[in-house]
């Protein structure tokens, strides 16, 4: 009976031949099936043993072959299996043994190269030697898998595992051993990768967790700026006849605007709004501004904050008190009856601040009352704030006249504030304090419309100079409409303006100083600007840094947000509080009554929105920033009215579909988290 041995797609089969023809055979497989079989897929005739047995009794055989002394057999020239079956067993080698050879070769393609069906050509010794090598230290790998895999699923975690943390989560080298350590380990314990690294010590802290993170993805080459020389303004600015006053947080730092009021009780008065001007210094692509477009913007949180420029050049530039400081100003002539602005002039200059106040620190005493007559006004600059204030209304009305509709501010804005005067890092262990402040109190109302004044006078005047900027506009306030960037002037619905172009901080937003350069253009150039100015029309250049911001702006919002909520989850822990008053807000959601906290909550999905309800808190996780709770009670059965929904519609308040904004964490990508709209009421941090 004749048998053959064949080639079937890289699988060796045998099988009894049926029937042949000059180009295939029919052969029977011992399971019964019968197959078609090239002439040329056929490896070897034989006529004993069984093919079953062959098969069987050669795959053993395989084993046994030494694969060093089989290569010293093999002839240097292209030999065929049988070949070496014959240098290695003997002369009068048998089926069997040529199977098993056939094996070996087969499967050592590190020894022999495969260069055709059942031929072969050994590899140089060194080929062999290097891939021996190669051999040993994939089973060292494997073993030192195995190992970290080990310890984790025990609760241990390996230093090498340990620095790899954030690439292993969030941007993995599939092919890295501490990656396969930390899935394998994932598969034995049948845990998440992050409880299995967190029960094993690799994560130590959520608030280093998140902050890390967070610089692993934003700042991966560190936060520490290069040493460079501090710019300096060529030439003598001159000094302006004004005083001009500051109104920031006490922590702010970065100081870009001031305000002064000249000619009260003359009939026309002169509002100055005086922007720091560090592109009176800075060059395009020089490494300052290098630096700078890097980093985008200043990144804010409670207790810290990575600055867009160096100190030493926010120092150079921020509005201090009794300071002369380089400013473009811009200088708005309003008739004191009737409000109404007369002339506009935008200057460089320095001017002496005479103050800088600090609202945290006056918002008490500066109220309405106050401003207006009502009560006394025992703070500086009482009648230039209460004419600001005036001029403030006045700005918001028109806005409101355009925009259609009145802004609400019906929430609270919150200040956090950690209990550590030490100038460190936060380590998320500090007690923090949380305290409301109203949105639209006086002093942001001043602050608010003087900068929405600049912004889009600047953009209109750029504009009328044909010099390009960069511009924020809004369509319409319709739900989803979102605010969008780009380089022509366009309406801003939701501001109630023809055109705005963020110029008002350039020491911590890079558009704002991308668009001072053009602005200083217009000033020193005028009808001329155009061929001035750093950026000219359709420059790429000005694509380019809007795609960057878009990006890296919402990327520090994102996280801004995160640890905001991480810090506010750590206040409610600090206090042990149990339960919370809130308003719910759709599909299960609500909000904490005196909190910036969204959540959900078990047993409040079929309530209507608005309703007045308290919650039991279950389970706070700083990992994942969720809070678990469940309903207690309903306080009321008020529920907010259409037009309550369209004026946060209206608002950009896209918390309930972001909320709870938890950190959601998978071995192969990191999630981001959903796309935030900017709030663009008060150009402030």
């Amino acid at each position: 009976m004749s048998y053959v041995l064949f080639d079937e797609s890289g699988k060796f089969l045998a099988g009894r031949v049926m029937s042949e023809s000059d180009a295939s055979l029919q052969v029977e497989l011992d399971s019964g099936k019968r197959v078609k079989v090239k002439s040329s897929n056929v490896l070897m005739r034989f006529d004993a043993p069984a093919p079953a047995e062959l098969l069987e009794r050669a795959r053993v055989m395989a084993t046994d072959i030494d694969l060093d002394l089989a290569w010293e057999f093999a002839p240097d020239a292209e030999f065929g299996f049988a070949d070496l079956a014959r240098e290695y067993f003997d002369a009068k080698a048998g089926p069997t043994q040529q199977a098993a050879a056939l094996w070996r070769l087969f499967e050592a393609p590190h020894y022999f190269r495969r260069i055709g069906k059942g031929q072969f050509r050994k590899a140089s010794r060194e080929t062999v030697q290097a891939a021996l090598l190669a051999i040993e230290r994939r089973k060292a790998v494997a073993a030192q898998i195995d190992a970290w895999a080990h310890d984790l699923v025990e609760g241990r975690c390996a230093a090498q595992i340990r620095e790899q943390l954030y690439r292993i989560l969030f941007k993995p080298d599939k092919n890295a051993p501490e990656y396969k350590a930390v899935v394998e380990a994932s598969r034995r314990a049948q845990r998440s990768p992050l409880d299995l690294l967190q029960a094993a010590g690799a994560i130590t802290s959520a608030y280093l967790f998140h902050w890390r993170r967070f610089l692993y993805e934003q700042f991966p080459r560190g936060t520490a700026f290069p040493a460079l020389p501090t710019p300096c303004v060529d030439g003598e600015l001159p000094l302006a006849e004004v005083a001009p006053f500051s109104i920031d947080d006490s922590q702010t730092t970065e100081i870009d605007d001031a305000l002064s009021v000249r000619g009260l009780g003359s009939g026309t008065v002169v509002f100055g709004i005086h922007i720091a001007a560090p592109a009176l210094a800075i060059a395009p692509d020089s490494p300052i501004d290098r630096i700078a477009r890097e980093r985008l913007s200043t990144v804010y949180m409670p207790g810290w904050k990575l600055t867009m420029l160096p100190d030493a050049v926010v120092q150079a530039f921020t509005l201090t008190e009794g300071r002369e400081c380089p400013a473009v100003s811009l200088y708005v002539t309003f008739d004191e009856a009737t409000l109404q602005a007369t002339h506009h002039e935008t200057r460089l200059e320095r001017v002496r601040v005479a103050a800088n106040l600090r609202h945290d620190l006056l918002d008490a005493k500066v109220t309405e009352a106050s401003l207006t007559g009502g009560a006394p006004a025992d703070y500086p600059h009482a009648t230039e704030l209460a004419f600001a204030f005036r001029l403030a209304g006045a700005l918001k009305a028109r806005r409101e006249q355009v925009r259609g509709k009145p802004e609400i501010f019906n929430r609270p804005d919150y200040s956090f504030r950690l209990d550590r005067d030490d100038g460190l890092e936060p380590d998320g262990s500090e007690p923090v304090q949380i305290q409301p402040r109203r949105r639209g109190a006086p002093l942001d109302l001043i602050v608010s419309e003087a900068m929405i004044l600049a912004n889009s006078h600047w953009g209109g005047w750029l504009a009328a100079h044909n010099v390009p900027a960069i511009y924020r506009s809004q369509a319409s306030l319709a739900p989803g409409v979102k605010v969008r960037m780009g380089v022509k002037p366009a309406p801003h619905a939701g501001m109630g303006v023809s055109q705005y172009s963020w110029s008002t901080s350039p020491l911590r937003r890079y558009v704002d100083l991308v668009n001072q350069w053009q602005i200083v253009a217009c000033a020193r150039h005028g009808r001329t600007a155009a061929l001035a100015a750093p950026f000219k029309p359709r420059d790429a250049t000005l694509f380019s840094i809007i795609s960057s911001f878009d990006a890296t702006y919402g990327a520090y919002n994102d996280f801004q947000q995160a640890i905001e909520r991480y810090w506010t989850l750590r206040w409610l822990q600090q206090r042990d509080i149990a339960e919370l008053d809130a308003s719910t807000l759709r599909d299960g959601l609500v909000r904490a009554d005196t909190l910036p906290l969204v959540f959900k909550a078990v047993g409040c999905e079929p309530l209507l929105r608005g309703t007045h309800v308290r919650v039991a808190l279950k389970a706070i996780d700083t990992m994942t920033l969720e809070v678990h709770a469940a309903l207690v009670a309903r306080l009321d059965d008020s529920a907010e009215t259409n037009a309550s929904k369209a004026d946060d519609a209206a608002e950009g308040d896209d918390d309930e579909s972001t909320a709870p904004v938890a950190v959601q964490l998978a071995i192969d990508v990191a999630e981001s988290a959903a796309d935030q709209s900017q709030a663009e009421a008060a150009d402030r941090p």
